[in-house]
């Protein structure tokens, strides 16, 4: 990888008042639901923003870290390590003052000296070698590890523009529990943490977990195991080789969304099944899968192909969870049918069946956690080469994270753990960003399949 992008400087920020939060604990030990991500590689989001108006960048950074130090006096938990007990068989996230102040949240100062920095932002095609550049470093395959790492880069030129890249141990958050974080941050930065929180403080005891079912800790215990036999080391899962993979977003308006769900329902009605309009995400979900089931040209139309999606459970465990738990708290679920039904005129409509049934399946016949103990066999049994993976949701709105300078310009999710994977994000005006990750080969059978598809 060519080097376009060099440190400037290396900073730690820490909470200004570490000790003031009765909400965070010395010691947060992890759900069921974290342990599943810690041999994951960091997420990592990028943000760019463009504006004659940018401040000089001695102020933009300070703004950031100043910001980020009240910040995380309310999220302590990412300004602390996650750590592994004394007896080796749970993971937790140790909050104490020495580990939040010892020594901080990395903040990086950075300067790309590549070509144009707006064609990053403008270009379709993802320059992921860049990209990678530009999200800071998170050792995660040693305990204690750090939680969060900031990065800001500028240009060379010093032309109106900007990036700021977080990186995020997944087994701390998900995505809902990311973008409470980065409202609140963007929001500290303009001068308004309490906005940023809306009507409730984050809440961080996983108890509220492990109290809904009766092996909780037995099964959280069981998925460090698998991933780190040997802690504190932890068994890192390497993400896809990146030269034998393109990336590329397409923007779907608000009108082509809603013409995409008429087709829907005209199909189910050709088909004599549903006839109520699926939801944007159903409907966007539905339209990749058919999109890449297509490119790929699958030998065997008999055989079963799979859409693995997350779905938050904080409302839907018994009881429900308040909106403000902060940590993983998603179940995956997986859509399946076999390949030839994805392949007709009315193959969205069949895949939007497919999703709806794989929701009841695994998160309204019963308590979703019921089947813990099952999750990590489950997913192990899939034949990768037949899932598709979808992440994020157009309901975590990207242009909300207004540090003072406006809205992002553009936004993505650097890091991608498969070779074969779509996140969706919210933008303005009901339209939603589509970013696929692709094999080399599938990429251009994807787009005209799904720009063919789109235009009904």
């Amino acid at each position: 990888m060519t080097p376009r992008v060099r440190a400037l400087s290396v900073t730690h920020v820490q909470p200004d008042c570490p000790t003031n939060n009765p909400a965070s604990r010395d010691a947060i030990k992890l759900s069921l639901f974290d342990t599943l991500f810690i041999a994951l590689t960091p997420v990592q989001r990028l943000f760019f923003y463009e504006s004659d108006d940018l401040p000089p960048f001695p102020a933009l950074s300070h703004s950031l870290q100043s910001s980020l130090a009240a910040t995380l006096n309310v999220f302590t938990p990412l300004a602390g390590k996650l750590t592994a007990s004394s007896s080796g068989e749970e993971v937790f996230i140790d909050c104490s003052p020495d580990a939040v102040t010892a020594p901080g949240v990395r903040f990086v100062e950075a300067e790309y000296a590549g070509d144009d920095m707006r064609r990053l932002v403008r270009d379709a095609e993802h320059d992921v070698e860049v990209f990678l550049q530009l999200v800071p470093e998170l050792a995660v395959g040693e305990l204690p590890a750090p939680v969060l790492a900031v990065q800001v880069t500028r240009p060379a030129d010093a032309s109106g523009i900007v990036a700021v890249g977080v990186a995020v141990h997944h087994a701390v958050i998900d995505g809902q529990a990311l973008w409470q974080f980065l409202r609140a941050w963007a929001a500290a930065s303009r001068g308004g943490l309490s906005a940023g929180l809306g009507n409730s403080s984050p809440t961080f005891d996983r108890a509220v977990i492990n109290n809904r079912h009766p092996k909780a800790e037995e099964v959280a215990r069981k998925f460090v195991r698998v991933f780190a036999p040997a802690l504190p080391t932890v068994n890192t899962i390497p993400g896809p080789d990146i030269t034998q993979q393109r990336r590329r977003t397409y923007l779907l308006s608000a009108d082509q969304i809603q013409s995409l769900k008429h087709h829907i329902i005209s199909s189910q009605q050709s088909r004599g099944t549903e006839n109520e309009a699926p939801s944007t995400y159903a409907a966007i979900a539905s339209l990749v899968w058919t999109s890449i089931v297509r490119a790929k040209n699958h030998t065997n139309n008999d055989d079963a192909v799979y859409l693995m999606f997350a779905a938050d459970c904080r409302a839907r465990l018994r009881p429900p969870l308040d909106a403000s738990f902060f940590g993983n708290c998603v179940k995956s679920c997986y859509a399946r049918v076999k390949a030839g039904e994805l392949l007709g005129r009315e193959g969205i409509a069949r895949a939007v069946t497919a999703t709806g049934e794989a929701v009841r399946e695994y998160l309204e016949e019963d308590d979703p956690m019921a089947d813990a103990e099952q999750w990590l066999g489950r997913h192990r049994a899939l034949p990768k080469e037949r899932v598709t993976q979808i992440g994020a949701s157009h309901r975590f709105m990207a242009h909300e994270t207004d540090f003072g300078w406006g809205a992002p310009t553009r936004v993505e999710l650097v890091s991608v753990f498969v070779r074969e994977f779509v996140a969706l994000l919210g933008l303005r005006d009901g339209a939603v960003q589509v970013s696929v990750a692709l094999d080399r080969e599938h990429m251009d059978g994807f787009q005209a399949n799904f720009l063919s598809q789109l235009q009904g």
